[in-house]
């Protein structure tokens, strides 16, 4: 409904771009003024022992990238998406997310899950089933669903949530609910997180929902959720699997599945009034974000467990941000941290595979900025993640930057399994499909491809005054 807006826009954005454009490569970020210590060189072992105070410390040692290469002369105070050159808007979105979306609705199975991995080359498939993988496929349908609410779509919806409603069980304690994953005696609480985001997404579509359903997806929805509040450790954060044979959980937690958890219950409560998560939350996010954060920057500056929480983390501080929860200010900071070591110390312009991922905690740092109004930050992290959706989608089989990928080009467009997804890689290496990642079409890498698509053409790529 807005696409005459979007294509003035756009428009806009082509008739004033005088300047001289970039290469679309990182730009390292300026020093801070004074004293004050370049986070590449913040000694993370002697900052104050008290978290926000520490954070504070953090964030005025990032100093964001000004893309000035990038930008249009104006009011430099003003919204940065009137001045950048972008190079995506939202018409392109809109053909790849369709085409992406159909990918994913595509690759459904008859029992309701989905196949993992394509070799689009040699048009076979490779095996290699997992729960985790399997919910956040349905997840990302859920999203497709939401953002555009089609019969087709639903009915795959419908036909993934029914795979998961027959292997769902009694939970540990009275009132929860988990499932037993085919041939798996541990549960990850992953699994149970991204099944509850697909059902979040489908119970804030704006569609016409049986009402006798409806009620089954809340108390389903109300059952997993006490589930993952029953996997909380002590120490917030929340246990990484149950293991169905003994009946209890693993003392052990993940930054995936920490993030995901968070973000399904901030979602819960924000979007859906699920207000008894509200303190499971207020627990979980200050051992997290303080875990994958600094504790984790003091063993190695481009961490891996900052990686795995990165977007889940991000749009969980979004989501907590904009509820106005206790000490909202800090996850803002946090959330703004993350967002400048994605881009400037885990380089992700820089990546050679799909970082789709980073995408979506990017837009989720991004909507931080620009909620509190914060100019620079928003200029650094919108250039950041238009040049990678360009970039990316030039990576995507059939898709409308195809194109632009000289390798590529018209290659798969005659393959209904392989068109609308998005490889892992720009082009082969010769290595084979194992180590060759650009033969292989994951449905998780399109899955998150289309969220990140979908979040930016809710809160980015929109008219603006």
């Amino acid at each position: 409904m807005f696409r005459t807006q979007y294509a003035v826009l756009a428009l806009a954005f082509v008739l004033v771009a005088c300047k001289g454009g970039d290469s679309g490569a990182d730009d390292p970020p300026p020093a801070p003024a004074g004293d004050q210590v370049p986070f590449s060189e913040l000694d993370f072992g002697a900052l104050p022992a008290d978290y926000a105070e520490a954070m504070k410390v953090v964030r005025a040692s990032q100093v964001w990238s000004d893309r000035a290469k990038a930008m249009n002369d104006g009011d430099a105070s003003a919204d940065p998406r009137t001045r950048l050159q972008l190079k995506i808007d939202a018409d392109t979105l809109n053909e790849a997310r369709g085409l992406g979306c159909a990918f994913l609705e595509n690759w459904q199975l008859d029992a309701g899950n989905f196949r993992y991995m394509y070799d689009w080359v040699e048009k076979t498939w490779v095996e290699d089933d997992h729960q985790v993988r399997q919910a956040g496929s349905l997840w990302g349908v859920g999203t497709c669903y939401r953002h555009e609410p089609k019969a087709e779509t639903k009915a795959v919806l419908d036909k993934g949530l029914k795979f998961w409603f027959d292997n769902t069980i009694p939970g540990p304690e009275e009132g929860t609910l988990m499932m037993k994953y085919p041939g798996d005696h541990w549960l990850h609480s992953g699994t149970v997180a991204l099944v509850a985001l697909a059902m979040i997404e489908y119970l804030k579509t704006e569609a016409e929902l049986d009402a006798e359903y409806k009620k089954e997806l809340e108390t389903k929805l109300d059952g997993y959720m006490k589930f993952l509040v029953w996997m909380q450790r002590d120490n917030g954060h929340i246990a990484d699997r149950f293991d169905h044979r003994s009946g209890r959980s693993r003392d052990r937690s993940s930054p995936y599945y920490d993030g995901e958890t968070l973000l399904a219950m901030t979602k819960a409560a924000r979007q859906l009034g699920m207000k008894d998560l509200v303190p499971v939350i207020e627990r979980a996010a200050p051992a997290m974000a303080k875990t994958y954060t600094i504790e984790s920057w003091k063993k190695d500056r481009d961490s891996n467990q900052t990686k795995g929480f990165f977007q889940w983390g991000s749009m969980s501080f979004a989501e907590y941000y904009q509820a106005g929860w206790k000490d909202k200010e800090l996850f803002g900071d946090v959330g703004l941290s993350l967002g400048f070591w994605m881009v400037h110390t885990h380089r992700t312009l820089s990546r050679r595979r799909n970082h789709a991922y980073a995408v979506e905690g990017i837009i989720a740092n991004w909507r931080i900025a620009n909620m509190r109004g914060d100019v620079p930050a928003q200029t650094d992290l919108l250039y950041t993640l238009d040049r990678s959706l360009h970039k990316l989608f030039s990576w995507q089989i059939g898709g409308p930057l195809a194109s632009k990928n000289k390798w590529l080009g018209e290659q798969g467009k005659d393959d209904p399994l392989a068109i609308g997804g998005i490889m892992n890689a720009r082009k082969p290496s010769g290595a084979d499909v194992k180590k060759d990642v650009s033969h292989q079409l994951r449905i998780d890498v399109t899955q998150h491809q289309m969220h990140a698509t979908t979040m930016a053409l809710e809160h980015v790529y929109i008219p603006v005054k």
